[in-house]
Parts: C-alpha cells; sequence; structure tokens
C-alpha cells in the first residue's frame, strides 16, 4: 500500500453493456481503494456484473471485503477474473472455490 494514498496506479471503471456492468480495475486494491471498487460494480444499478481484476497487482482484506459484498449484493449474476496475485489471496483466505470466481484461463 502506498504510505501517501490512493496508489496512482490504481482505476476502477465501469461499462454498461445491456444489463451487465463490467468493471475493469487496475493497481492496488486496498484499504484506500476498496470503496471505489465497490461504487464502480454498483453505481449503474446494473442486473450482473463483471469484475475484471487481471491487472490488479496487490489485493489486501479491504479488498476481499468489498469483493464478498459484491458476492452478497450480485449472488450467482457476479462473475470475477483474477490476476494470479488476486488468485492466490483468495487462494489462501479459502475463497477459490466460489461459484463467481473464473478459474479457467
Amino acid at each position: 500500500m502506498d504510505q501517501e494514498g490512493v496508489d496512482p496506479n490504481f482505476s476502477a471503471t465501469a461499462a454498461v453493456a445491456g444489463d451487465r456492468a463490467v468493471v475493469t480495475v487496475s493497481g492496488e486494491v486496498d484499504m484506500s481503494t476498496a470503496d471505489a471498487m465497490f461504487r464502480a460494480a454498483t453505481k449503474d444499478d446494473a442486473a450482473y456484473a463483471t469484475l475484471d481484476l487481471r491487472d490488479v497487482t496487490f489485493f489486501d482484506s479491504a479488498a476481499i471485503h468489498a469483493l464478498l459484498q459484491l458476492a452478497e449484493l450480485y449472488g450467482e449474476r457476479l462473475r470475477v477474473l483474477p490476476s494470479s496475485q488476486v488468485r492466490r489471496v483468495l487462494e489462501i483466505s479459502g475463497l477459490s472455490a466460489q461459484p463467481w470466481l473464473v478459474t479457467d484461463r
């Protein structure tokens, strides 16, 4: 985590196509950015969400918390595309078998 605040490389952008929000996240997702990731995934009231985390370089417990909130909100309508770093954190956290986690690459 950048001790000076938000990672300057962090971004979370949403694009809505039909009833699906596709949120592309890059950089570090931590206590200073996790809420922005959550807000990007929920701001358009889409029925379905894909969270593209393939460009995420760091993912901490605040990020896991935001991800679990999204999983609760969307249920089976959520898909998460993890980076290798995110996949490893989810494995360590015991979340690697969640139905929303896309494991084929």
